[in-house]
């Protein structure tokens, strides 16, 4: 993870993502910079243009609901027939225990 945060940090701050910069991101944090990682990262983002992806990932994700009808009322019998089988369940598991 901290491969893609330096990748972001040299993005934003408009340097070119390559092996040389990322190695001296990841080592400016005090860690070993893994070269093998940094190269997979390095092609996987060979032609990626971040700023889009960025863009898109961020955009909201809208999900249609239902509109109930103005002046609709829930309907108060099936709280109460959920409610008597509710009870009825806890008074069998109460003849298991009792």
């Amino acid at each position: 993870m901290e491969y893609i945060h330096a990748a972001l940090l040299l993005h934003s701050a408009g340097k070119p993502v390559d092996e040389t910069h990322l190695k001296k991101i990841v080592e400016a944090t005090g860690e070993h910079a893994d070269e093998a990682r940094i190269k997979a990262l390095v092609a996987a983002l060979q032609g990626v243009d971040i700023k889009a992806a960025i863009e898109k990932a961020a955009m909201p994700i809208t999900v249609a609901t239902p509109a109930a009808p103005t002046g609709a009322q829930p309907e108060k019998k099936e709280e109460k027939k959920d409610e008597k089988k509710e009870e009825e369940a806890a008074e069998g598991l109460a003849g298991l225990f009792g």
